[in-house]
């Protein structure tokens, strides 16, 4: 097991800042992810710690080691791409062990580190088959398998699942977090969807132009986002943030209690309740097991995440409460409010 660290790490390319200042602890064994929109600097982050980049300032420590100016091969780390870079010539065998040919490591020792990966990967029967010949999980799986006999400490993936079917993709979610746990991996996993990182990391950082937006276990981020970008990017549907008005809601005699200027409430954690706060049905979303509704108070708009039975058509009338302790406030630069 590796720990990671990247001291004070910024990258620029002429007036253009890709990543400022970013310091980061990821423990060894943990599954670390990257996480935010496009453009927000986390594969950047990735290349520079695996040597592919180099940072502009600062350093990139291994189990303490500084390994900022060697090159990848010297780092301890393997890395699996998106587009799995398999070599469409070469048998899944020959894949699996190319990096192993080009570091001559010995023949007995090359056979006996690929029967181990394919046993625990599930390939031993594809061995001969080329990468066309294979599905997109298997390839997949080819190329965790070359990452695997490299015997490196730490992997790190640059959004190794996109190029999946939904279905395949919650299947391999659950194979590489397994896989990740058996083998004591340092996984370091760059991603754009919310879902992926929620439910494989140890440790999610979410980035925002450059600069760590927040960083910490999931449940943390979803129960006490630091801003309100956090706050927008976790949570399926988005967490409502609402422009307060002398702690009422604006256009609106709704009175909060809350003396702030956006009040943060998750959709799930509002309830229908006619003596609560009044409100107008503008649509509804079906969603089999869930509905969504979402309401009018004054001039802002709130999500509603209710149970799918319910009936609700627009134009009703209705009443929403949620508890003291589901209410979020952030302040004018979107803060959180301790």
């Amino acid at each position: 097991m590796s720990s990671i660290a990247l001291i004070d790490i910024a990258k620029s390319w002429g007036d253009s800042t890709a990543l400022h200042a970013v310091n980061l602890q990821i423990e060894p064994g943990s599954f670390c992810v990257l996480l935010g929109p496009s453009g927000c600097g986390k594969s950047t982050t990735l290349r520079i710690l695996a040597g592919l980049e180099s940072a502009t300032a600062g350093r990139v420590l291994i189990d303490g080691r500084d390994v900022t100016t060697l090159p990848p091969a010297q780092r301890g780390i393997a890395m699996v791409f998106q587009n799995y870079a398999l070599f469409p010539h070469l048998s899944v065998a020959d894949n699996i062990t190319f990096g192993l040919s080009v570091r001559k490591v010995p023949a007995a020792e090359t056979a006996l580190r690929l029967r181990n990966a394919a046993d625990l990967l599930g390939l031993g029967a594809l061995l001969e088959r080329r990468p066309g010949q294979l599905s997109g999980g298997q390839q997949q799986r080819v190329a965790l398998g070359r990452a695997l006999v490299a015997q490196a400490r730490v992997c790190l993936m640059d959004e190794p699942l996109s190029n999946l079917d939904a279905q395949l993709r919650q299947d391999m979610r659950r194979e590489l977090r397994e896989l990740q746990r058996q083998l004591g991996l340092t996984v370091v996993y760059v991603t754009h969807d919310q879902a992926e990182a929620m439910s494989m990391a140890d440790q999610v950082v979410l980035l925002h132009q450059g600069r760590v937006e927040q960083a910490g276990m999931p449940r943390d981020l979803y129960a006490r986002p630091a801003t309100t970008f956090s706050a927008r990017f976790i949570g399926t549907p988005p967490m409502n943030l609402v422009a307060l008005e002398s702690g009422r809601i604006a256009g609106s005699d709704a009175d909060t209690g809350m003396q702030a200027a956006t009040l943060g409430v998750r959709p799930e954690a509002i309830v229908l309740d006619p003596q609560g706060m009044p409100a107008e049905v503008q649509s509804v979303e079906y969603l089999g097991a869930d509905l969504v509704i979402a309401c009018r108070i004054g001039s802002q708009t709130v999500l509603v995440r209710t149970d799918g039975r319910h009936h609700a058509e627009s134009g009703d009338q209705v009443g929403l409460r949620w508890a003291l302790e589901d209410a979020h406030g952030f302040d004018a630069v979107g803060k959180r409010i301790h």
